[in-house]
Formats: C-alpha cells, structure tokens, sequence
C-alpha cells in the first residue's frame, strides 16, 4: 500500500519551515523548505512541502525553476496561478536584488568587475541570454539590457541591434556577455566569430567593444584576456 505524504499540519511545530526559519534562519533550510514557504499551503492530498520536493525533481534542481513561465509552472501538479505568481515574485526580487548595485555608480576596471555584475543573473539560466553593459567615458556603467535570448545551444545576436541600443544609451563603450547552459565557459567559434563582428562594427561606429565574457557556473571567460580581441 503506497504510504500517503505527511501535511505540514502533521508535523511537530518546531520541525515546520516557517517555525525552523523563525529559529535557525533562511540558511539552515532546504531548498524544498524554502520553496513551500513561498507556496504557503498545499493540496488537500499533498503538503506544500511534497509538491516543492516534486516540482524540484521535475525540472531538475533550484535552477531549472528560473526560465519557467507562469503557465509552464501552472502545469506542475499542485501549482495554481496564485502560486506560480508568488513563486515568479520571489525569483524577480531576487533578480532585482542582482541588480541593486546599479542604484550607485559601479565602475568597471577589469573583467572581474563586469562579471562580478553579471554572474548571479545567468549562471542559472537554461537558455543563452546576451547582455550588453553600457558604459560612459568614465567606465562608469549606465545600463544595462538583455538583447538576445537563444536556444540551449546558442544565442542569435547582430551587431545593429548592440549598437543600437548602445546608441540609444548615450554610451561610449560596451562590454558583451552571454551564458553557456553547459557551465563550461570555454569559448566556441561562433563565439569567437560574433566578437570579431562586433569589433568591427564598433570601430564603424565609434564605440568601443571592450570586453565579450562567456559565463559559466562557477567561473568566467573573458576574450579579451584570451587575445581575441
């Protein structure tokens, strides 16, 4: 006989996620924990615990939970809108919370600056996304826009959309970033092939390409600093 989940309201009240977070902190909860918490209740047959140990298993870890849609999370059993929107919610804050730094002048000396930016907001992503920091005479950054976002294996970028959103920023140089949803961030040679392309219609058009990083799960790539450009 299959044995039936335990509800949240079944277990002892310090063993909940919300009483552990109250008295251990966010850190010392599980993903799933921390998942239910934002899902609040379950179904009447499951607890909000066992459909977040579920939906992690369906789409293979915390990471895979990024790209999803409202309607795609709709989809998992014991999602409802009101719960993909509290869940998408918590993913934006998160994002906007990458993206605080812009609220003071950040200055970009080296590639690890721009990474140091970027790496939070695609390291998970399953999908390739291209992003440009737009950067003043200063190398101060004033913007910053995702304009491609690709298949699992590659992104589809042309130098007339770069630049023009360059143009439209006001900025006097740009670096160039895009995700491997390997993790590896070994150049490819499209890769190579779009830098050359990109330098070249920055040199038309007068604003400096200063830097294309590839970014990885845990490391970075920088084609400048491996002579590509």
């Amino acid at each position: 006989m299959e044995s039936q989940p335990i509800m949240l309201r079944d277990l002892p009240h310090e063993e909940r996620p919300r009483e552990r977070m109250m008295h251990y902190g966010a850190e010392s909860l599980s993903q799933a924990e921390l998942l239910a918490i934002l899902l609040r209740t379950g179904t009447r047959r499951e607890s909000a615990i066992h459909i977040a140990q579920q939906m992690l298993g369906k789409i293979g870890g915390l990471r895979g939970l990024v790209d999803l849609s409202i309607e795609e999370l709709t989809k998992i059993n014991g999602i409802g809108p009101a719960k993909a929107v509290q869940l998408k919610a918590g993913i934006e804050l998160g994002r906007r919370l990458a993206n605080s730094r812009f609220n003071m002048p950040v200055i970009i000396r080296c590639p690890g600056d721009a990474a140091e930016i970027l790496t939070e907001q695609l390291r998970y992503l399953q999908k390739e996304h291209f992003v440009c920091l737009f950067l003043n005479t200063k190398n101060h950054v004033i913007g910053q826009e995702t304009l491609s976002m690709g298949s699992l294996n590659a992104s589809i970028v042309h130098p007339r959309e770069v630049f023009r959103a360059a143009i439209k920023c006001s900025s006097a140089s740009i670096i160039c970033a895009h995700n491997h949803p390997s993790g590896d961030p070994t150049p490819s040679p499209e890769d190579i092939s779009l830098t050359a392309r990109l330098l070249q219609a920055g040199e038309i058009i007068g604003i400096d390409v200063l830097d294309h990083l590839i970014i990885g799960d845990s490391s970075f790539v920088s084609l400048k600093e491996k002579g590509h450009m």
